[in-house]
C-alpha cells in the first residue's frame, strides 16, 4: 500500500466520516490522527502533504526519533502506554492520550511544571475491563478526575479509549458509550477543556464517530501494515 495512493484513501475516509457523523448526530468535527508506529518518517510527511496535520505514535523513542527527522509543522500525539519514567519526554508531544494512574498524572505534571508548559492529556478509561489494555476502570474515573483538579500543569482534554479487537457492533458501541460518559464525569469534575473523545482505529472508526468521537486513530487502513 504505497504512500502514493494516499490522498484518495484519505479522501473516502473523510467522506466515511462525514456520514457517520451525520449518522450519530452529536454534531462534533472529527480529525484523524494517523498512526505511523513501525513506518518511517516518509509516512508522517505524506500525511501532512495530504491535509492531516495530527500524527501519533505508540513509542517514545521512535516518535523522537521521527521528530528529529520530519522537518513539516506536525501535531505530535503519544498514544501508547506511558512509563513514568519517560515523563519528561512526553512534554514534547501536543497530546498524551494515556494517562492511566494518579501516579502517572503526578509524573507528568512535575514534568510540564519543570519544562514550564502545560500538557494537554487525555484519561485512557478501560470501559471493557481488558486485563490486555492499559487504562482505569469506570468506577474509577471521578478519583481519577478530582486528582486531576489539583494538578494545573496539565489540561485535560477528554477521554481515550480502545475497543475490544473484532468485538460485534453493540459492544463497540457499548465500549464508546462508556468513554463519552467518562468524558462528561471529566467535565462536571471542572475540567472545562475536556471536549475530546480519542476512540476508533481502522476497523471500528466509523462506530466510534457515530457514537461521538472527534479524534480517530488510523494506522493500517492509511499506510498498510509494516512491509506492505
Amino acid at each position: 500500500m504505497p504512500f502514493h495512493g494516499l490522498s484518495a484513501r484519505l479522501q473516502e475516509i473523510r467522506e466515511r466520516l462525514d456520514a457517520a457523523r451525520e449518522r450519530g448526530g452529536h454534531g462534533q468535527s472529527v480529525r484523524i490522527v494517523a498512526v505511523t508506529k513501525t513506518h518511517g518518517p516518509e509516512a508522517v510527511e505524506a500525511a501532512v502533504a495530504c491535509g492531516v496535520d495530527d500524527v501519533g505514535e505508540n513509542k517514545v523513542q521512535e516518535a523522537l526519533g521521527k521528530m528529529e527527522a520530519v522537518t513539516v509543522p506536525v501535531r505530535w500525539h503519544l498514544i501508547g502506554h506511558l512509563q513514568r519514567n519517560k515523563a519528561k519526554a512526553a512534554t514534547r508531544f501536543a497530546m498524551v492520550h494515556g494517562v492511566d494512574s494518579p501516579r502517572l498524572a503526578d509524573a507528568l505534571a512535575r514534568a510540564a511544571g519543570e519544562a514550564g508548559c502545560t500538557l494537554d492529556v487525555l484519561v485512557q478509561v478501560n470501559v471493557a475491563e481488558e486485563a490486555s489494555k492499559s487504562g482505569v476502570a469506570m468506577h474509577e474515573v471521578p478519583a481519577l478526575a478530582d486528582h486531576l483538579v489539583a494538578l494545573p500543569s496539565l489540561r485535560v482534554r477528554g477521554a481515550m479509549t480502545m475497543a475490544p479487537y473484532e468485538a460485534p457492533e453493540a459492544e463497540l458501541r457499548r465500549c464508546f458509550a462508556g468513554a463519552r460518559a467518562a468524558r462528561a464525569t471529566l467535565q462536571a469534575a471542572g475540567h472545562v477543556h475536556a471536549d475530546e473523545l480519542s476512540m476508533g482505529m481502522s476497523g471500528d472508526y466509523e462506530v466510534a464517530v457515530e457514537e461521538g468521537a472527534t479524534l480517530v486513530r488510523l494506522g493500517t487502513i492509511l499506510f498498510g501494515a509494516r512491509g506492505e
